[in-house]
């Protein structure tokens, strides 16, 4: 029987190991590096924000968001925290997003989530030292996915000057046939309306759309759909395929200076 090519575990033999280094490596970000936890942006006790911050005054520094993945339904942003150390290294802010996971909630208040979450980052950053008008983005997978919404409204001026999209998801509705038909049940509803390759963006954004070439072929095939739906609507557009990676530890790589990754993030936020 065929393996589920969107089912992570069956394609990286070191799942367990990537997440257990990631989890230690953040918590060692949360205690070394400036942070200010737990920022509400909602009502909700999951609609918070850690923001992480480069050593020195603090005054209109560029700020970086960061949306985890896990398919809409695991981990959480304190597992991602050590992406804070490449974004810190490169005098940026670092915020990095909480949202609420499915099938708890469905897919429309995870993109109304991280849009209010994108709102309160420019209103308030200004009060923690950074710039509004300097606002990048990254995610990876689902994460990737959740960044997209974020330039993605009808083409209208979104405020996010870049964005980094590693080993996304595109085109929701191969996931109504996957392992993930029974953990969170995708609806035909939500593959029109959540499915980035639907969506009219915000011309004005850089995107790098990056992809560990150790990835399983759906991961390849969206984001060249993607790049091309991006290059119709005039979006200055760059691919690339991270050698020797594969979907954990591309965005393991992330966090750690000298890696191809990093070099991407570090990249972006001087667009």
């Amino acid at each position: 029987m065929a393996k589920d090519p969107f089912r992570i575990r069956d394609h990286v033999p070191e799942f367990d190991d990537i997440v257990a280094e990631i989890v230690r490596r953040s918590a060692e970000t949360r205690a070394k590096v400036p942070m200010a936890a737990d920022l509400a942006y909602g009502p909700d006790p999951r609609e918070t924000v850690d923001l992480f911050f480069p050593q020195g005054k603090r005054d209109r520094l560029p700020v970086h968001i960061f949306i985890h993945g896990g398919y809409w339904r695991m981990f959480s942003k304190r597992d991602y925290s050590y992406v804070a150390d490449t974004v810190t290294n490169a005098g940026a802010i670092a915020v990095i997003v909480g949202y609420a996971l499915m099938p708890t909630v469905r897919m429309a208040t995870i993109v109304d989530q991280v849009r209010r979450a994108r709102q309160w980052i420019h209103d308030h950053i200004a009060s923690y030292g950074g710039d509004p008008d300097q606002l990048t983005v990254s995610g990876h997978s689902a994460g990737a996915h959740l960044a997209t919404m974020l330039f993605g409204e009808d083409g209208r001026p979104s405020g996010i000057k870049g964005a980094l999209l590693l080993g996304g998801i595109y085109d929701l509705r191969p996931l109504q046939e996957s392992f993930l038909a029974a953990e969170i049940a995708i609806t035909d509803d939500e593959v029109e309306r959540f499915s980035p390759i639907n969506h009219r963006f915000d011309p004005s954004v850089r995107v790098e759309l990056s992809v560990g070439a150790d990835e399983t072929p759906p991961f390849h095939n969206q984001a060249a759909t993607l790049a091309e739906r991006f290059e119709r609507q005039g979006l200055a557009v760059s691919r690339t395929s991270l050698a020797a990676a594969n979907h954990m530890s591309s965005v393991r790589d992330l966090g750690l200076g000298g890696t191809p990754a990093a070099a991407l993030l570090a990249r972006l936020l001087t667009v």
